[in-house]
């Protein structure tokens, strides 16, 4: 047995360990991260509730077409003296009464509101998808911006590893030349000052790239962040063709497709139906009713009349002239148990139906102040949509003008890179045979470093900014599925 398990654990172990190595080494990438976040963002999800949320209001606005009915029914006891409704005498009695009835009524004119209301339930329920994919849309320019993050992150990462091994390499160097008496031993101190600073310098593009993951899990509301980890991407920073186009057409195309006009133009749509809404409220409303009640009562009823033998006759009256006594006979009420239920709801039905003409005169200007405040609105929500096409043509010309101030300063960032690494190279040499301190060649050493890190930070920054000209020009940064 105890052989048995010496063969089971390490192979259960090996196992175990590949498995977790396997969960770990999932590497997003910026396609699956922006699906992911369109998917799964706590503010997309409020978007998309809102939309919901249009969609039952436009479902309403439709059944104001409709007409209500309403069912009731009841059931009541009367105790002490009462009418009976069978017998018209009073009672000092308990009757119970069981009464059911159905209302209905239908708007035939009201102003059109419910018109007017379908319309712009509908002109929400447009708004609200609008501002769903503009919502897609900043999520998934978040998504990439943080993604670009992390691979400039990683990038300078790996300059700094690289550095620090080159100058662990020349500590090693400088060791051996002081040991030997070629160079002093300030040179050897530099060298490790240099090697400590560099250390540090890990440590510090270490903790930025923690940092650069943590801040796209936690948008992209993962719970395991600890083993996030984006896909190793090259990208480069290659020319787009929409930097070529015209600025004007640019800002042309951003007024027609983004989604910052057109929530701007729903707004203006909705006012317009808010004035409509309100004007239909000072209109005459016509209304069609109609209501079927029927009753049953569980007291005893009349089922007959017999002569009352004790008083068969009474006079009532005597004729004229002749002085004749007017007698009538005298019959008292037979009683009997209630009807059957349903007989006496067959038997005491009734309808009752019409239409009801409501005009308003005077409310104490409430309906004539909503008037004008929508008026007042749709003013300001005209002026916001000429100053939404002013801010996007703003916004249009300030990105493209960043994306080319990005293409310039990665462009002298590669120039002075070629001239810092010409300089390393020389300061190599030299110090090589001695001809420079060590000082002096770990400040060489600096910039060339400097360098090669403002290299990549100004690739990515263009990369960036493109992408934000793209967009205005309609090109999405990812497929929405």
């Amino acid at each position: 047995m105890e052989k048995l398990l010496q063969k089971i654990v390490p192979t259960l172990a090996l196992f175990l360990f590949c498995a977790l190595g396997f969960a770990q080494e999932k590497k997003w990438t910026l396609q699956e991260c922006v699906d992911y976040a369109l998917k799964n963002n706590i503010s997309i999800k409020q978007s998309e509730l809102d939309l919901n949320a249009t969609a039952i209001d436009k479902k309403t606005a439709l059944g104001n077409f409709l007409p209500s009915v309403n069912i009731g029914a009841s059931h009541s006891w009367n105790i002490g003296l009462n009418q009976n409704i069978t017998t018209g005498l009073l009672e000092n009695q308990t009757i119970q009464y069981t009464s059911a009835s159905l209302n209905s009524d239908i708007t035939i004119y009201n102003g059109l509101q419910n018109h007017n209301r379908l319309k712009k339930a509908k002109l929400s329920q447009l708004a609200a998808q609008y501002q769903l994919s503009k919502m897609q849309d900043d999520i998934a320019l978040y998504v990439a911006n943080s993604y670009l993050d992390i691979l400039f992150n990683k990038e300078n990462l790996k300059v700094q590893q690289a550095q620090l091994v080159n100058d662990e390499k020349q500590l090693h160097r400088s060791q051996e030349m002081v040991d030997a008496g070629v160079v002093p031993r300030g040179d050897l101190l530099d060298m490790k000052a240099t090697v400590a600073s560099d250390k540090q310098k890990v440590v510090t593009a270490e903790n930025s790239l923690l940092l650069s993951k943590l801040s796209l899990a936690q948008l992209l509301a993962l719970d395991n962040f600890e083993t996030f980890d984006t896909s190793e991407v090259d990208m480069d920073a290659k020319p787009s063709a929409v930097m070529a186009e015209n600025p004007q057409a640019i800002v042309d195309k951003a007024i027609q497709t983004r989604v910052e006009i057109k929530i701007a133009q729903s707004n203006l749509d909705l006012a317009q139906k808010d004035i409509a809404l309100a004007k239909g409220a000072i209109q005459p409303r016509l209304v069609g009713f109609y209501s079927f009640s029927t009753r049953a009562g569980y007291s005893d009823r009349v089922s007959g009349y017999t002569l009352n033998a004790a008083d068969p006759t009474s006079v009532i009256g005597v004729v004229e002239g002749t002085g004749q006594q007017v007698i009538q006979p005298n019959y008292l009420p037979i009683f009997s148990k209630a009807a059957p239920i349903f007989e006496q709801f067959s038997d005491n039905k009734g309808h009752n139906f019409g239409l009801q003409l409501t005009v308003p005169v005077f409310n104490g200007f409430t309906a004539k102040g909503n008037v004008e405040r929508s008026k007042v609105n749709f003013d300001k929500t005209k002026n916001a949509l000429q100053q939404a096409q002013l801010d996007m043509e703003t916004n249009v010309y300030k990105a493209i003008t960043n994306a080319k101030g990005a293409l310039k300063t990665y462009e002298t960032s590669i120039a002075a890179l070629e001239a810092r690494q010409e300089a390393f190279n020389y300061a190599k040499e030299k110090f090589a045979v001695g001809m420079m301190t060590a000082f002096d060649f770990n400040q060489s050493q600096l910039l060339f470093t400097a360098a090669q890190s403002e290299v990549i930070r100004a690739k990515y920054d263009y990369i960036f900014k493109v992408k934000v000209v793209e967009l205005y020009f309609g090109i999405s940064i990812i497929q929405k599925q």
